[in-house]
C-alpha cells in the first residue's frame, strides 16, 4: 500500500479492535439474526470451546479480503470474529498451538509444526476466524471500508454481511505473524514437513 506521495505504508493491527468495529453496537442483534437466518455463520462448523494459537514468520497471499462475521460453538453460543480470507497462501516455519487442562493430568499441549525447510506451507481458499492477530504488514492496492457484502478479491464465499465494514487488496504480505483463532477452512492445505507433538504442560506458540 502507498500513500499520495508514493511511499510504502506498513503497520499493526489489532484485530480483536477490528471484530468489534465490524459490528456496530446499533446493528448487532439485526445483523447476527440475519446471520443466523441465512447460514451466513464463519465457519461451517460448530467451534470447540478453545482458541489456538498460530504463528508464522512470514505469510504471503494474494486475494485478500477481511470483515466481521460471528462462529456458534456446539452449545449454540455465538462468537464474535474477524474473518481474514486469502485466496492462496504460503507460510514459513509454521507454529499451531492448543493447551487442554485436563482433570487430574493437568495441562497438555498440543503442537503441530510445517513449512520449516525450502518448502513453505501452501494453501488455497483460506479462511481464518480470528480474535487477535499481530505483525508487520504491507498490502497493494487496498480498499478499507468497503461493504463487506461487495468484497471481489477474496475466495469463493469471502464476503460478510451487507452494510457491514470489509477490506480487501491484491496481495498481502505478513512478518513475524501471530495470531489467535477459534477456527481455520481451506480448500487446500499442504502441510510440509509436517511436525506433530503431544506434551504435558502448557507450550504455546507464543
Amino acid at each position: 500500500m502507498k500513500d499520495a506521495h508514493g511511499r510504502k505504508l506498513t503497520g499493526r493491527t489489532s484485530w480483536r479492535r477490528f471484530a468489534v468495529l465490524s459490528v456496530p453496537g446499533v446493528a448487532v442483534t439485526a445483523a447476527l439474526a440475519i446471520a443466523l437466518a441465512n447460514g451466513a455463520l464463519a465457519a461451517s462448523f460448530a467451534v470447540s470451546g478453545q482458541q489456538f494459537k498460530v504463528s508464522a514468520s512470514s505469510l504471503d497471499g494474494d486475494g485478500f479480503a477481511q470483515y466481521g462475521s460471528v462462529d456458534r460453538n456446539a452449545r449454540g453460543k455465538l462468537i464474535p470474529v474477524a474473518v481474514t480470507a486469502i485466496k492462496t497462501a504460503e507460510m514459513r516455519n509454521l507454529c499451531q498451538s492448543v493447551v487442554t487442562d485436563l482433570p487430574v493430568i493437568g495441562s497438555i499441549s498440543l503442537n503441530l509444526t510445517a513449512g520449516t525447510g525450502k518448502k513453505p506451507v501452501q494453501a488455497k481458499g483460506l479462511f481464518v476466524d480470528a480474535t487477535q492477530l499481530g505483525g508487520n504488514a504491507s498490502f497493494n492496492k487496498i480498499e478499507i471500508g468497503r461493504d463487506a457484502s461487495t468484497l471481489d478479491k477474496g475466495p469463493k464465499g469471502g464476503q460478510g454481511l451487507q452494510d457491514l465494514f470489509g477490506q480487501q487488496a491484491d496481495d498481502v504480505h505478513i512478518t513475524k505473524l501471530e495470531q489467535t483463532a477459534w477456527a481455520t477452512n481451506a480448500g487446500q492445505f499442504r502441510l510440509n514437513n509436517l511436525s506433530m507433538k503431544v506434551n504435558k504442560g502448557s507450550k504455546e506458540c507464543f
